[in-house]
């Protein structure tokens, strides 16, 4: 049983880091394919799509999957295919409503987004391309929930990655046929593009179908085992669902009502000071779709991270193991620094051939990735925090923190653009952010008595790590920039390949010389140095 329960977490964290993956990788053609113009209509919509889909999905899978397990445990199985039967319903229902209210609401979103006239009707019809999506999406997530709950995570893997390449693929096809083979605008490539997240739900809607047909046999036959005495109303059956899942949908939508708020001040902010709509556009792209898209690169890792945590720090709390929980809580912050930290200094230093490698050299897009690459620590470590006031059972405090650190972004965020422009937006940002995180670790300090101090020792070590990596990695790159350019696509990737390579050399060896790689991560270290030795024995055989 535990050896399959590791077995589903493996899938399923694979198919969920595959799915991220792809949906970074698909920016680089796509920005070739559409430019700046169509990555500004293609984010203007895409902001508060996330928003509605993360509102009706977040949270469910992981609820459903819960409850269904606690009741499959005590063998009451016809209680799970009750939730997913009315689940099923309410789902499309709830799917139907907010396709509705984004398809005639979207004028509404469209004008507070853009201050240019001209561009309201066609932000508009690339939001009501975008918001069909929501009619599948939430009703999908329940089934996926359904199977996770039986402990079956391949059907949420497979079609999570099957959605995300049909997508894309819909996506990038669609947009190339419209503007080169069609010769059509630039609009109706934007609207394509975002209509592709429709047509991926769609594919991996009929993955979870098929995953149904194959697997219904079996549900059958558990139902037919099913002891029968438990009576549980449906209204009882949502309430638990929606207290477990109220939390994911915050955490899930911190992102997105961040952009949110840029989105709706920022073009407005510029235009006070002068800065034309099309360029204010521009750095508008450039900010909330370019930069933040790889910015989120190092929180991915995080997010992935923060969902394991909350069962085992639930197991320690409720217990009230204490040296178990501070374990716990110290291995978390400790693993997240070590692997945030550097990457996102990593990537602020090589800001400009990085930007070069995903879109084009822009010297401003790359001043803006510079600024914005460490705020990616502030994500990662709002979303950890976030699970843990989960695991403490301290949820309702993620609702105060989260509300602060946007009352500040929403306060500080025209004042700092009038001041700094762009970088203006990214400094209100790091603030909200940062009181938020400030407010759930006072939390965590106060409920789960939680000493700091071997945290902040080890901060302290892993900062000087990661600034010989810096300094390492900034000579390497300041010579290479003697031979090679970061205007070019290709020189870019070697530039970054040799650079990164020296960084993360002299990273790996300070953490093994030190001791702290082994403490974080066990027999992981040791495991990993014999595969380099045994590779690099073949390659000396092989020469």
């Amino acid at each position: 049983m535990q050896s399959k329960l590791l077995r589903g977490t493996f899938i399923l964290t694979f198919g969920t880091i595959l799915s991220k993956i792809l949906g970074l990788i698909y920016v680089i053609p796509f920005f070739q394919i559409v430019g700046r113009e169509g990555t500004v209509l293609y984010q203007y919509s895409y902001v508060p799509y996330t928003i509605f889909i993360s509102v009706a999905t977040a949270g469910i899978p992981l609820a459903v999957s819960k409850f269904i397990s606690k009741y499959n445990a005590l063998e009451e199985f016809a209680v799970g295919r009750k939730l997913f039967k009315s689940g099923l319903l309410v789902m499309l229902t709830t799917g139907v409503i907010s396709f509705l209210i984004m398809y005639f609401a979207a004028p509404v979103f469209a004008e507070m987004s853009t201050n240019k006239d001209a561009n309201i009707k066609d932000v508009t019809t690339v939001m009501r391309a975008v918001s069909f999506a929501l009619i599948i999406v939430p009703f999908m997530s329940l089934i996926r929930g359904f199977f996770q709950g039986h402990q079956s995570m391949g059907p949420t893997a497979v079609s999570q990655v099957v959605e995300q390449i049909v997508r894309i693929a819909f996506l990038l096809i669609g947009a190339y046929a419209v503007l080169k083979i069609f010769k059509g605008d630039i609009v109706t490539a934007a609207s394509v593009a975002t209509f592709a997240a429709f047509v991926g739900a769609i594919g991996g809607l009929l993955v979870l179908f098929w995953y149904w047909y194959k697997r219904k046999p079996y549900l059958d036959e558990l139902l037919r085992k099913d002891k029968g005495t438990v009576e549980i109303s449906l209204k009882e059956i949502y309430k638990e669902i929606l207290l477990y899942s109220a939390p994911f949908v915050l955490v899930g939508i911190a992102n997105p009502l961040f952009q949110a708020v840029d989105q709706i001040t920022f073009s407005k902010a510029m235009a006070e000071i002068g800065i034309q709509a099309k360029v204010a556009d521009s750095y508008f792209s450039i900010l909330n779709f370019e930069s933040h898209k790889i910015v989120i690169i190092p929180m991915s890792l995080a997010t992935a991270f923060s969902l394991t945590l909350v069962p085992s720090i639930t197991q320690a709390f409720v217990a009230g193991d204490r040296k178990s929980l501070n374990h716990q809580l110290n291995q978390t912050f400790q693993v997240l620094l070590y692997l945030t930290l550097p990457a996102s200094i990593g990537l602020s230093l090589l800001a400009e051939p990085v930007y070069t490698a995903f879109y084009q050299h822009d010297l401003i897009g790359a001043e803006v990735l510079r600024a914005y690459a460490p705020v990616a620590i502030l994500f990662s470590l709002f979303s950890v925090t976030a699970a843990i006031l989960q695991g403490i059972n301290e949820q309702r405090f993620t609702i105060l923190s989260l509300l602060v650190g946007l009352l500040i972004k929403l306060s500080l965020n025209i004042p700092l653009i009038k001041m700094m422009e762009t970088k203006g937006a990214v400094l209100a940002t790091t603030l909200g952010y940062a009181a938020a995180i400030l407010i759930n670790l006072l939390v965590i300090k106060s409920f789960a008595h939680y000493p700091f101090r071997l945290v902040l020792r080890r901060s302290l070590l892993i900062v000087i790590f990661v600034g010989f990596m810096w300094a390492g990695t900034g000579i390497v790159y300041k010579l290479l920039l003697l031979f090679l350019s970061p205007e070019s696509k290709i020189e870019s990737v070697i530039l970054i390949g040799l650079s990164a390579s020296v960084g993360a050399a002299i990273y790996f060896y300070l953490g093994l010389k030190s001791g702290l790689a082994r403490k974080l991560f066990g027999d992981r270290v040791d495991r990993l140095l014999r595969k380099l030795q045994i590779f690099g024995r073949r390659r000396a055989s092989e020469n």
